[in-house]
Formats: structure tokens, C-alpha cells, sequence
């Protein structure tokens, strides 16, 4: 009898090692580890570099706020804002609103500056086709603005799949393109980065063009305009723009190479675990849930990396 309990035991404890050999989602009864813990564990290939031609580099009195372009999702928008960039558009304009808990924005508020070769107006990129080869990494936590929600490519993203469309979600950090009442109004001339809380009635609304990858400590931490929605007023308030530059106009010298953690990895979905429960001793209860804007998306720097 006590071969057979023996046998028994043995067969069950190899069980849960096969199964938790198959998949990382098996509850293990081990301590989840902390999100230190696992970017300490990752390995080169759970990293991307960001992409020269993709990446933008605001310069202000502060300091350079980088930025990641997203042409999967606002290819008329990006290529538009590059053409801005490279005609040196906003060098010498301003941060013009800085709203509490909402954006900071830039761009010519006298609507005076010419723009071509670049286009004023485009038709709105609020979302994008859905299709079986857009990189999507699900959260399975349920969402309050979207049938489902996750990241693509490096960004928080949703998707609805009855309507077979997808688009990019305003978190914290979010670059997206203003505009005016019409829909159309809005080519790239006006950019806001979210510095608050996430807005996330705005998805949909307003076209996403990206994400700020370092930097976006500098933007939330400027004065509050005092004026009607964060703008600066009188508009010797506003904070100067040195310049924006894309990194790939620039010499390697001059650029500040970043990784980002992929979002597709079994490393980044063990990220997403430990920030859903806790493992730090300090939580005393567990949420066993994520806002999607709750889960970071971690940078580092490629210099150190390739120095070690």
C-alpha cells in the first residue's frame, strides 16, 4: 500500500512539472518574482532596438524628450510628421499647454507657420484595420473602453473583432496629434503627449502616432498654464522647442540608442503577472487584475548594455 501512495505522489509531482514545463501560465507554487527580478532574468532576444527612422528627439531647455513612431497604425501621419521634421517645422516653436493632469502640447498656436512641402490637413487615422498578421499580445484583464485590449509592436493597444478594427490607447506617455472640431483638422502640426491619468475617452477621437520611450518627466513636470485648458497665457510663459530631429538625421554620436522589452515574450508576460498580484512583501491583498495602462513597457539604455 505504501508503494502504491509512493507511486501515486511521484506520478502527480511529475505532472506539474511537465505542465509547468509546457506553458508559463500554469499557477506555480513558487514566488512570483518581482518585475527587477525578471529584467534582471531577460536575455538580449526579450529586447528590440528603437528604430532610428522611427525615432524623434524633442529638445527643450530641459533636456530631449524621445520619442517612438507608430506607422503600423498612422502611416499618413508619421510620414507627414517627418516631412514637418525635416523642413525643421517646429524648431523655434513652444510648448504652448500645459494642462494638469491631462497633456502637454506643441506646435505654431498662430497657425502662421507654412507647412510644405508637408500636408496642413489629413483624414483621420483613429484606427486601422484588424488582420492576422498584426503582432497583438493580449491582456486578459477585462477593460472598460474595448472588447480587448493588449499591446502591439511596443504599444498599448485594442482591438474589437466584431468591427475588425484596432487601434492605440491613450496611457501615460501617449503622443497623439491635435486637432480642431473637424476630424480632419489634425496632420501632425499640433502634437500632445499625455502627462496625467489616462484619458482614455479620447481613443478613437484623436490619431495616435506613438509613444514617449524617455523623457516624459521632463514635459509633466513644466508650470501649469494658467490660461483656458493649461494654455500659456500671457504667451511669454510658453517653453521654447530648441529643435526635433529624427534620430536617423542625426550622426550615431549625436543619437541616444534605447531598448524596448518586447511586448510578445514569455518574460514580458511574467512582467504583466507580477504587477497584476504583487509579490512584494509591502501588499498585504491582491488585486488579481491590470488596468492596461498600469502595465509598463521598460526602456534601457543599449550603451550600458553593450558595455556589460
Amino acid at each position: 500500500m505504501a508503494h502504491r501512495q509512493l507511486a501515486v505522489v511521484l506520478a502527480i509531482a511529475a505532472s506539474i512539472t511537465a505542465l509547468g514545463c509546457a506553458s508559463r501560465q500554469v499557477t506555480s507554487p513558487t514566488k512570483t518574482l518581482t518585475m527587477t527580478e525578471i529584467l534582471a532574468a531577460t536575455t538580449a532576444d526579450d529586447w528590440r532596438p528603437n528604430s532610428p527612422d522611427n525615432t524623434l528627439y524633442l529638445e527643450i531647455p530641459s533636456g530631449r524628450v524621445i520619442m517612438e513612431l507608430a506607422p503600423n497604425f498612422a502611416p499618413r501621419h508619421v510620414a507627414n510628421i517627418k516631412a514637418l521634421v525635416a523642413a525643421k517645422y517646429f524648431d523655434g516653436l513652444a510648448i504652448t499647454r500645459v494642462q494638469d493632469n491631462f497633456v502637454a502640447q506643441w506646435g505654431d498656436a498662430e497657425n502662421a507657420r507654412p507647412t510644405a512641402p508637408a500636408a496642413r490637413k489629413l483624414a483621420p487615422e483613429f484606427d486601422r484595420a484588424d488582420s492576422p498578421d498584426l503582432p497583438f499580445t493580449t491582456l486578459l484583464d477585462a477593460d472598460g473602453y474595448a472588447p480587448t485590449v493588449g499591446f502591439s509592436g511596443g504599444f498599448p493597444a485594442a482591438r474589437d473583432g466584431r468591427t475588425r478594427r484596432a487601434w492605440l490607447t491613450h496611457c501615460y506617455a501617449t503622443l497623439g496629434v491635435g486637432r480642431d472640431m473637424a476630424a480632419d483638422s489634425g496632420s501632425g502640426t499640433e502634437l500632445y503627449v499625455v502627462i496625467g491619468h489616462a484619458p482614455r475617452q479620447l481613443d478613437r477621437n484623436v490619431t495616435v502616432v506613438g509613444r514617449v520611450l524617455r523623457g516624459v518627466e521632463l514635459l509633466a513636470s513644466l508650470p501649469r498654464g494658467t490660461g483656458a485648458m493649461g494654455f500659456y497665457d500671457p504667451p511669454s510663459e510658453r517653453i521654447p522647442i530648441r529643435s526635433v530631429r529624427l534620430a536617423s538625421d542625426l550622426p550615431s554620436e549625436a543619437r541616444t540608442p534605447l531598448e524596448v522589452l518586447r511586448t510578445d515574450t514569455p518574460s514580458f508576460q511574467a512582467l504583466i503577472e507580477s504587477r497584476r498580484n504583487r509579490p512584494d512583501e509591502w501588499y498585504l491583498h491582491q488585486s488579481d487584475h491590470i488596468d492596461l495602462c498600469n502595465v509598463p513597457i521598460p526602456v534601457r539604455d543599449a550603451t550600458a548594455v553593450a558595455l556589460h
